[in-house]
């Protein structure tokens, strides 16, 4: 077993502040557009540049993101009596490839481009995700070896046995969940069955940077047997993390989180069943060990150090790949329905082109209208 990554994994919080009335008409103006079209439009203030999307959600009037790094915002329409205006939700890319650190820089710089000002006891941290992943090919996840800690209180912060939930998959369980948010969970899931799935081949990169660093070989894919990278994540939601250990912002978290992690690990433990009765006093198994000994280290700054350009490059090469399947799916679609046989098919393919390209001269204006909105719709990975 070994750690191939470790760190935060999602940030949720939230700003006493308001955007200023400028900048409202302006996105409510922009967001009209997106309505109008029923898609993310591109948008640009103070040299932030974002997707505004046609929709808000949960109270807020305006959702934006920002590109792959995975940063979402929220904002409401000013309003005096609302003062806590702004929600920010930092994904798993930023956080794992640039660390935490730079998440808290790249938040204040966004919202200074913004024009919106805020001290640091305006912060209100909502929900911290940390994960430990470890390369583990021959462990089987089996649910009847959790044991939750005699001392913890189930009824504050701990779930009831029924919201304890395991999913298999091919005769094998892939995820188990303890507890229920804004409370505190505890997940152990199959994450290379989870990467391959929903299509982050983000994680093979950051995997591999980290055993490049420790002279391991890189992983194979496709190769489940020697591939299979197991996550371990801790999940603090708001109720654990204001009601339990008074965590509201930035500082509070740096000085407690290390202690809510450990904490997590002791209340809810995988163990190796023994002969022993007392399943309170089954050893840990060895996969937990590894994961909460390395939670053990200064938590703020992890991060893989993969280059920014990385991402985007991996991003792009994803988007080209799903849309080129797109294109040999539906040119073979098209084949079926002109009746071209098995044999015909590659010639076939070449004559696509040639009517493609007939297509785009028959409308050129049309063509280069549709070209420039691409760029712009993903101009945040070409």
């Amino acid at each position: 077993m070994h750690i191939v990554h470790r760190g935060f994994d999602t940030i949720a919080l939230s700003i006493q502040a308001n955007i200023s009335a400028d900048l409202f008409k302006i996105l409510d103006a922009e967001r009209e557009k997106a309505e109008e079209v029923r898609k993310p439009i591109p948008f640009t203030y103070g040299g932030a540049e974002f997707d505004v999307l046609p929709h808000g959600g949960n109270g807020y009037r305006f959702i934006l993101k920002g590109g792959p790094l995975d940063v979402t915002w929220f904002l409401k329409k000013p309003n005096a009596r609302d003062p806590w205006g702004i929600r920010v939700s930092v994904g798993s890319t930023l956080l794992a490839t640039q660390g935490l650190g730079f998440a808290r820089a790249y938040i204040d710089k966004m919202l200074e481009r913004l024009g919106v000002s805020f001290e640091n006891h305006q912060v209100s941290i909502a929900r911290v995700d940390f994960c430990i992943d470890i390369l583990a090919p021959d462990f089987e996840l089996t649910p009847e070896h959790f044991v939750i800690h005699s001392h913890a209180n189930r009824g504050d912060y701990l779930a009831a046995d029924d919201d304890t939930r395991s999913n298999g998959k091919s005769g094998r369980f892939t995820s188990v969940t303890i507890g229920k948010m804004p409370g505190r969970q505890v997940i152990i899931y199959d994450k290379r069955r989870e990467v391959i799935d929903k299509h982050k081949p983000i994680w093979w990169d950051i995997w591999n940077a980290n055993l490049e660093r420790d002279a391991l070989p890189s992983l194979d894919p496709t190769q489940a047997s020697t591939s299979r990278v197991w996550r371990i994540e801790v999940r603090a939601g708001k109720d654990l993390l204001k009601d339990r250990w008074q965590v509201r912002t930035w500082a509070q978290l740096d000085a407690m989180f290390g202690d809510i992690v450990a904490e997590a690990f002791e209340k809810i433990r995988y163990c190796e069943p023994s002969d022993d009765g007392n399943r309170a006093r089954w050893p840990n198994h060895e996969i937990w060990d590894l994961a909460a000994v390395s939670s053990d280290d200064d938590l703020m700054e992890m991060r893989s150090h993969i280059d920014p350009t990385q991402i985007k490059y991996v991003h792009r090469q994803e988007y080209i790949r799903l849309i080129l399947a797109q294109v040999v799916g539906n040119a073979t679609t098209l084949a079926a329905l002109e009746g071209v046989d098995d044999i015909e098919l590659v010639d076939y393919m070449e004559q696509i082109g040639d009517r493609l390209a007939s297509m785009v001269e028959g409308d050129r204006e049309k063509a280069f209208r549709k070209l420039d909105e691409a760029k712009e719709r993903y101009r945040f990975i070409g």
